[in-house]
């Protein structure tokens, strides 16, 4: 075999790799959604990294040569800025059946899309994380008539933790400057 047959080979070794790895991260985020929409918050904690930050910085509405400041920074206000204790702890309310905004409870679909990897790596090896970039769209329907539809963006820090996939991180980009929902009890 010479050189470019083997160079050839390599190639098309490491594109079936990042085709499996990239459907694996698709169906752990499925999952993900899947979970919430079937009201499964505690299986969905175990799909966060002990040290995860869920992060939603809030967005202005600013001047296109200001465009690299649409977005709250870390230090600054932000819808959520949680850690796991608080996510468990929001998820216990959520599962007394006494939550003032969720009783009666919301149907909520998340849905995800234009999943891709940052930078194309082709494995992902333990204690090993991976950028995943993704669209959602959450749409939620309490009472009669109240339906929110919030869209937007996340940027997850993914890692592979005992095997298994683990969201270390998450910065949620909501394409809306102003808040038209009453609440956001829902994960995104």
């Amino acid at each position: 075999m010479n050189e470019v047959s083997s160079r050839m080979r390599e190639h098309g070794a490491d594109q079936i790799a990042y085709l499996v790895l990239m459907r694996e991260i698709e169906d752990f985020l499925y999952l993900e959604a899947d979970l919430l929409d079937a009201r499964e918050y505690e299986k969905w904690l175990d799909l966060l990294a002990d040290d995860i930050r869920y992060w939603m910085p809030i967005r202005k509405n600013v001047a296109f040569e200001d465009r690299t400041r649409e977005t709250t920074d870390e230090n600054d206000i932000a819808w959520f800025n949680d850690d796991k204790a608080t996510l468990t702890k929001r998820v216990k309310q959520l599962l007394t059946g006494i939550h003032w905004a969720e009783e009666p409870i919301s149907r909520i679909a998340h849905l995800v899309s234009n999943v891709r990897l940052v930078e194309p790596i082709s494995r992902l090896g333990d204690g090993e994380s991976a950028k995943v970039m993704c669209r959602f769209i959450v749409y939620r329907n309490r009472l009669e008539t109240e339906t929110d539809l919030l869209a937007g963006r996340r940027e997850d820090t993914v890692r592979r933790e005992n095997g298994a996939l683990k969201i270390a991180r998450r910065k949620i980009i909501l394409d809306q400057s102003v808040l038209l929902a009453k609440n956001l009890t829902m994960f995104f």
